[in-house]
């Protein structure tokens, strides 16, 4: 037993998700529609391309802000095409698909709901905390586990579910949690223990993924931390189990999408003395990773932007004209 205080949870007071203002609802969903594209998202689609003829895979790891942006139907057509083959993200992304799919709104006011001491404490997102207890009694993954839960109590709208694509279709999902970063760890029956276990499945999974990385493409949608630590380390143990200074995935295309300016030409680490040193997507998948045979890509732009126009590069890619046209800057 812990030799300090714990919070007793059993004094919060829950309140239905249906109380809840929503910031984000069904029309914030994106119809499918080509769009204008950079050069550079034109050579990741062919990459894309390639690795689907290489069967190597392509992996979308991604923030929440991806899910709030709209664009699930443009990665649903990927994902049904063959043209990603595992997507990531943490923890937030699962509880904004649930909620798109299960009410058709998704996104509390921060700034409201922590003023009246309400912020994430809705009941019916302890069905993801029950969900995950019993996951990791199945031996399941986060990610497959709430794909599941989508599917087998026909959600109203999952057809624009992310978790429920990738779970009909075969393909992982997985979900890199860190334990209190998320309004789950807030509830009643959050535990610790089946977070850890679900969690670490996914990370093997995607660890496991990653060994197949060679030729393959990986891309990272605003996630600054979450996404490259997982990618660095899972790619650490790939080239380790494959041998070490040699082994294991080393020519791959990566891409990151974001809203930082970075510098034309970056291919290199920034000074430690520039705040910019601290961005990982640029030092960690635009430089290190890909230093013995890759190369990377950076586009600036908002994701309904960026995602879109990938789409619509690979869309183009296919019909033999992939010809880019779009005022989004790039970089690297």
């Amino acid at each position: 037993m812990s030799s300090f205080p714990l919070f007793d949870r059993s004094r919060l007071s829950l309140r239905p998700l249906n109380d809840r203002e929503h910031d984000l609802h069904l029309t914030a969903i994106l119809d499918l529609k080509e769009t204008a594209f950079p050069d550079k998202l034109g050579q990741v689609a062919e990459a894309m391309l390639e690795a689907r003829r290489r069967g190597a895979p392509t992996i979308f790891m991604m923030g929440a802000h991806v899910i709030r942006a709209g664009v699930q139907r443009y990665l649903i057509d990927l994902l049904e095409r063959g043209l990603i083959t595992a997507l990531a993200g943490n923890g937030a992304c699962a509880i904004h698909d649930f909620e798109l799919a299960r009410i058709g709104a998704t996104t509390e006011s921060v700034a409201r709901y922590i003023r009246e001491g309400q912020f994430g404490l809705w009941a019916e997102l302890d069905e993801l905390n029950e969900t995950f207890k019993k996951g990791a009694a199945k031996g399941l993954g986060a990610g497959e586990a709430v794909g599941r839960l989508i599917n087998e109590r026909n959600f109203p709208h999952r057809d624009i579910s992310l978790f429920a694509a990738a779970n009909r279709l075969k393909i992982p999902f997985t979900v890199h949690m860190g334990i209190g970063s998320d309004i789950l760890h807030e509830l009643p029956d959050c535990d610790g223990a089946a977070l850890g276990a679900v969690s670490y499945t996914d990370f093997l999974i995607f660890a496991a993924i990653m060994e197949k990385l060679e030729g393959g493409v990986f891309g990272n949608f605003g996630s600054a931390v979450v996404g490259p630590e997982v990618f660095l380390k899972a790619l650490a143990m790939a080239r380790n189990a494959a041998g070490g200074p040699v082994g294991g995935p080393r020519r791959f295309t990566t891409l990151v999408c974001d809203l930082h300016d970075l510098p034309e030409g970056g291919v290199r680490e920034a000074d430690r003395a520039s705040a910019l040193y601290y961005y990982r997507p640029w030092k960690t998948i635009l430089v290190r990773t890909v230093s013995d045979g890759g190369q990377g890509f950076y586009v600036k732009g908002r994701h309904e932007d960026t995602i879109p126009g990938l789409w619509s590069a690979v869309k183009a890619a296919e019909k033999g004209g992939n010809k880019s046209h779009a005022p989004v800057k790039t970089a690297v």
